[in-house]
């Protein structure tokens, strides 16, 4: 099999802290794939490597200077994050994290990361209590939720004799992480995988002024496009309404009842993955009332809207490969959807907990179980984002296996 870093650009960051020899020995492997490496080496990091190692083994020059008068035309910061494939930011300390977490652009390593296109992995290194440090996590979490991914930290002994998490991972884990990242994502472009996700409420109109529709935002569905767009995965989005900004590299489809959305969900057949998050309305009025009705007057009848994750469950002929739908429960979470996922036959079910206005309806957060045949996969109370990575990454491992 073809080693999926040969030939691959890659840009890392060498931050402080005495975990910084470590990258040394990163470069030597990424060197033996036929890796392209350009270093940008941190006022802090020169503390602890230095420019002449570090071009001696990547053969290239070393970057450090945000402000380089002798290439000040190129604007590295700019040309650096074009050239590359992947930014890897090893060893990041807690200073340098929050750095980013904030926008900083005071050096050209947080520069050069605030204006790339590309993907950002970060390689923590600290002492266990600066780690664990509430804001240290608030702003890993914040740099997940911007779509960073993060390797490690590990836990072990430490330089300052502590032991605990926060270790830099090796070099041989950080080599492999990044053979995996770049062989799913051949796997996914080779494969040329399609996914449609629906997301937010839909409006069922009574007349011209009056309608029923539930609380969703939408934000759980679009995060996962979003995510699963990041994998190259060809991804359309239809959306009840909703406020939120249209994913990047997401085709996106505004409707606004559940009829309209059951008709552009066959129209964008077929598909190899389809993620039902939206919160379709069960019901609607028998009649649509033109003018509006008086208030002593209203006696209205319902009936039932077509079930969306049913016929996607139960289409033969274009059935997609994988059908994932949503749970929202207020009691008995998992029993309710094992209850779903049998009626409707999907293959996942994904629940979650509506009552709970931390992680409801409009919450930035949430905390879910994936039921696949009866195993559960519990996700814990995150962003939103950090769940939908967690989800995609999940859905692409189905198809890469």
């Amino acid at each position: 099999m073809k080693n999926s870093l040969t030939k691959k650009k890659i840009i890392l960051i060498i931050g402080g802290g005495i975990a910084a020899y470590k990258s040394l020995d990163l470069i030597r492997l990424l060197k033996k794939q036929e890796c392209e490496v350009k270093v940008v080496l941190t006022e802090s990091g020169k503390k602890f490597v230095t420019p002449l190692s570090i071009s001696s083994l990547s053969q290239n020059k070393v970057f450090h200077d945000i402000f380089d008068s002798e290439k000040e035309a190129e604007m590295d910061h700019i040309s650096l994050s074009r050239w590359c494939d992947l930014i890897l930011y090893a060893p990041i300390t807690a200073n340098s994290i929050a750095k980013l977490a904030y926008g900083r652009a005071d050096d050209l390593a947080s520069a050069l990361i605030l204006a790339s296109n590309k993907k950002i992995i970060l390689v923590p290194a600290m002492n266990v209590r600066m780690w664990l440090h509430k804001s240290t996590q608030n702003n890993i979490n914040k740099l997940l939720d911007f779509g960073y991914l993060s390797i490690g930290p590990s836990s072990g002994e430490m330089a300052c004799g502590e032991y605990g998490e926060g270790k830099m991972s090796s070099p041989e884990e950080i080599n492999e992480f990044l053979k995996n990242y770049f062989f799913e994502r051949n796997i996914v472009k080779n494969k040329n995988l399609k996914a449609l996700v629906t997301a937010g409420p839909t409006k069922e109109y009574i007349d011209p002024v009056r309608f029923i529709t539930n609380n969703s935002s939408g934000k759980q569905g679009y995060e996962i496009a979003k995510a699963l767009a990041k994998y190259g995965v060809k991804t359309t989005l239809i959306s009840g309404p909703s406020k939120l900004k249209k994913p990047e590299n997401v085709k996106i489809v505004k409707v606004e009842s559940a009829d309209q959305m059951y008709k552009e969900t066959k129209k964008n057949l077929p598909v190899d993955i389809a993620v039902c998050t939206a919160a379709v309305t069960d019901f609607k009025p028998e009649k649509y009332e033109k003018i509006k009705i008086k208030k002593n007057n209203i006696n209205i009848n319902f009936k039932r809207n077509i079930d969306i994750l049913e016929f996607l469950s139960k289409n033969n002929s274009q059935r997609p490969r994988l059908v994932i739908g949503f749970a929202a429960e207020t009691n008995d979470i998992i029993k309710f959807a094992k209850e779903k996922r049998n009626k409707k036959y999907c293959d996942w079910i994904i629940a979650n907990d509506i009552s709970n206005p931390e992680i409801g309806f409009n919450s930035e957060f949430n905390a879910v179980s994936i039921i696949d045949n009866n195993k559960i996969e519990k996700i814990e109370k995150n962003l939103k984002s950090y769940i939908a990575n967690k989800i995609a990454k999940k859905i692409i491992n189905n198809f890469t296996q």
